[in-house]
């Protein structure tokens, strides 16, 4: 019989990138929304429903494997690896809280686990090694590979199987190299065991190949039109893949006998449940399964249904060559029978291109979508091992090969040019062309969220990166911070100055990543950089020079659906008897309402606000949610406090309650907490925490006595700087800038003057990472030095010359122009 849909799985919210099933009732998942799901049934008559989600961290959950039963834990292990290189240990009877074990070893992205009975774990990395784990313990590190290890597998206790994008596959035996198998052309991307004969390898070259243990090739099987990703070995001893040409593949005796067509890009990742059934993980964020008996297919409406989302869904032109419409027959070349399974032909439509695939279950054709070119189709490209958005071939000598150079979308282009021309020695007075270079090539681009730092941790189907913006930019487009779905264009800065008349378009002040105009137009974005900060009111001085008057804020969101997050989590919480207690009183259920109509208003500019306004009962009813929520369940309420303090300063504007106010915030941020600690949703508790910090320095903020802000400066010294992520070093620098702004109009007290002024050195000594929180922390110290020139005390000589050090240290390591100018533009005033 062949295999047909029995059940579509939704829950994630992006690509699901691995899948195990280790029982007929158990199929687990790992997804780039951050999660793992467990799927469970009660008997082999009832479908398979959501049993719980793991949230490993905030990065994507790439790989995923399975432990058995143990006297600890009744019902096994899942095993997650993430972006972050982290492997947590998750006991499947206890899945609510944080994992029982962490193994910290790895320095980049875990995307390959495999895992023996006895409890033998095998990762591997894009740090370019595979380890093996034992007893919760690093065993051995496998290091030889040239390039990241995509591929791991244990065939026992002492020997294993690495495939890495070097295009090898290595043997081990124990910590020991025995032998180093070739022949794929391209990134070794699967491997699974062939008992009797040895094992089955898939690649990027889009072949699968079976070996001997020896290194003797057995058998090569070819059919996949692109990367191959994934196999599973059935229990008959037939083989299942996927791959990037969107299919399912099924093998028998080495010939593909049914290809099942998915209604996505990608089809990352398949596993074979004991009983035959096979599951598999798409770029369209559902996990499928598939069975060869006729009992467990889902009914004829579900399986139309199916076939018809498949027909309906756009086929990139790459996946079936370059086409030439007047070239194709019609539809009567369908009534010839095809060649053999999966076979495509494409015909002419009227005026469209429709693809069909051979299906020899029953012998028929079947449409599998309309062909449409394909720019910017979204297939990441392998360079050195690693997935990039574009590899770009850089022409730099006559004669010589070009270079390539590696960009994500989502990365500043100042980055990558600057690796670039570290990695092939080159001098960095190319800088500025190869920034021109990477714009011009990348405009338009839409980003996905591979690799960003703003995506929900919980659910993955939002961007923080509307959380990024600021409120002086002009003309960005942002992300909404919980759902992607909908963007926010910052209006145009009131007191920004024109740009220099020439060039026209100059890189953007604050980030030089995107092109920035002084006009009422807005640029194309290129990368999601914060827009510029307002220059200064003469429009005869540098775009570069001091003081830097405007803040900045992180003020925009959508509240309808940070509203629905937090109802969400109030559900969740009142789902769990040990939660129950924890949920909403009907009275702050009302007040958080009012508070989220409120602030709906405020931050789609609605004129006049209509809605009552925030008062402070309604900020202690969010106080009171934060003192009793767990960790992972409070960041859309830290969020709530960031529009609060955005929007609301009167609602907290009583001194004492201000300071119980950031009190708490720092608290239920788990600030106090050891640094360097993995605490999974820390992280984006404190982010978010520090941009509502930033929020709290505005052009009307009024310091008082000072002693809140005292508080909070004081707290922020207790950090460890690089143990904060990227985004909130970026919010600590813009806090430091906006306190400088505020400063500029009103004197800060002296002890206020000395932690800031520390704060802001620490930081440029210690930011060593990106070139963002480090320019935001220049521009600072530009404000300071000012206001020591201008009515406020002077800089003590030990802090001039520690400050001319860290700017001297900054420019070495990110030598870009708005750094060096605003560099020389402050050594001017010292």
């Amino acid at each position: 019989m062949p295999y047909k849909l029995s059940q579509s799985l939704s829950g994630h919210s992006s690509d699901v990138r691995a899948v195990v099933s280790p029982r007929d009732d158990l199929i687990l998942s790992a997804s780039r929304d951050t999660t793992s799901i467990t799927w469970s049934r009660q008997s082999p008559a009832t479908p398979f429903a959501q049993a719980s989600v793991l949230r490993p961290g905030s990065k994507f959950v790439n790989s995923l494997t399975y432990l058995p039963p143990t006297a600890d834990a009744p019902e096994g292990y899942v095993v997650t690896g993430s972006q972050d290189g982290l492997i947590n240990i998750f006991a499947l009877s206890a899945t609510r809280g944080e994992p029982s074990f962490t193994l910290i070893g790895h320095q980049q992205n875990v995307c390959a686990l495999h895992a023996l009975p006895d409890g033998t774990i095998i990762s591997g990395s894009w740090d370019q090694t595979a380890k093996v784990w034992r007893n919760w313990a690093e065993l051995y590190e496998l290091r030889g590979h040239a390039q990241a290890v995509w591929a791991v597998l244990a065939l026992d206790t002492e020997q294993y199987l690495t495939g890495s994008a070097d295009n090898t596959i290595k043997l081990w035996h124990s910590h020991k190299e025995i032998r180093t198998f070739t022949g794929h052309t391209q990134a070794v991307r699967g491997l699974v065991a062939i008992p009797e004969i040895g094992f089955a390898s898939c690649s990027n070259d889009s072949e699968i190949r079976v070996w001997t243990l020896e290194g003797d090739v057995v058998y090569t099987l070819s059919g996949h039109t692109s990367f191959v990703y994934s196999l599973a070995l059935l229990p008959n001893g037939g083989l299942a893949s996927t791959g990037e040409d969107r299919s399912l593949r099924i093998w028998q005796d080495g010939e593909c006998v049914q290809t099942i067509v998915h209604p996505a890009v990608s089809v990352w990742t398949v596993s074979a449940m004991p009983n035959g059934d096979l599951v598999t993980g798409a770029s369209d964020n559902i996990v499928r399964v598939w069975s060869a008996s006729e009992e467990r297919w889902a009914s004829a409406e579900e399986l139309k249904g199916y076939d018809e989302r498949v027909a309906a869904s756009a086929l990139p032109s790459q996946q079936v060559g370059d086409v030439n419409k007047s070239d194709l027959p019609g539809e009567e070349a369908l009534l010839q029978p095809g060649k053999k399974a999966g076979e495509v032909k494409m015909i002419r439509r009227g005026g469209l291109v429709e693809a069909h695939q051979w299906d020899t279950a029953s012998m028929a054709w079947q449409k599998i979508g309309d062909v449409v070119d394909a720019v910017g189709s979204g297939r990441k490209q392998l360079y050195q091992g690693k997935e990039y958005d574009y590899v770009f071939d850089v022409d730099v000598q006559d004669g010589v090969p070009p270079l390539k150079l590696p960009f994500n979308a989502n990365e500043n282009p100042y980055t990558a040019a600057q690796r670039f021309l570290q990695n092939n020695e080159l001098p960095l007075s190319y800088l500025d062309e190869v920034v021109r270079f990477i714009e011009k090539n990348t405009q338009g681009v839409n980003l996905n969220s591979g690799g960003n730092d703003f995506v929900d941790p919980f659910t993955g189907a939002s961007r923080y990166q509307a959380s990024q913006n600021t409120s002086s930019g002009g003309g960005q487009d942002y992300m909404d911070p919980f759902t992607g779905a909908s963007r926010y264009r910052a209006a145009a800065p009131q007191n920004a100055a024109p740009p220099p008349p020439a060039p026209a378009a100059v890189g953007d002040p604050w980030t030089g990543g995107s092109r920035y105009s002084g006009s009422a137009a807005p640029a194309t974005p290129v990368t999601p950089v914060t827009p510029a900060i307002p220059t200064p009111s003469s429009p005869s001085k540098s775009r570069y020079s001091l003081p830097v008057r405007g803040t900045l804020s992180f003020k925009q969101a959508n509240v309808p659906a940070m509203q629905n997050k937090l109802f969400q989590f109030n559900q969740d919480l009142q789902n769990e008897i040990s939660t129950a207690t924890l949920v909403m009183y009907p009275d702050e259920r009302s007040l958080l309402e009012e508070t989220f109509l409120y602030l709906e208003q405020a931050v789609t500019g609605q004129s006049p606000i209509t809605a009552p306004p925030v008062e402070r009962g309604h900020v202690e009813a969010v106080v009171s949610l934060l003192q009793r929520w767990p960790s992972s369940s409070r960041f859309p309420l830290i969020d709530l406090c960031r529009l609060i303090i955005g929007y609301c300063s009167t609602a907290y504007s009583d001194t004492v309650f201000r300071q119980d106010f950031f009190k708490t915030l720092f608290k239920q941020a788990e600030w106090s907490e050891e640094w360097g600690s993995t605490h999974r949703s820390r992280d984006t508790n404190i982010l978010l925490l520090m941009r509502g910090l930033a929020n709290a320095f505005q052009d009307d903020t009024n310091l008082g006595d000072g002693v809140w802000v005292d508080e909070i400066l004081q707290r922020l010294q207790e950090a460890v700087y690089p143990m904060l992520s990227r985004a909130a070093r970026i919010a600590l620098g813009t806090l430091l800038f906006n306190l400088s702004c505020v400063a500029l109009r009103e004197r800060l007290d002296p002890r206020l003057r000395q932690r800031q002024v520390t704060l802001i050195l620490q930081g440029l000594e210690q930011e060593r990472q990106d070139s963002e929180p480090a320019y935001r922390l220049v521009v600072a110290l530009g404000n300071t030095a000012y206001t020591a020139r201008h009515g406020q005390p002077p800089l003590e000589p030990a802090q001039i010359k520690q400050a001319k050090e860290a700017m001297a240290a900054v420019s070495r390591m990110f030598p870009e122009e708005r750094i060096e100018s605003m560099c020389r533009a402050i050594n001017s005033i010292l």
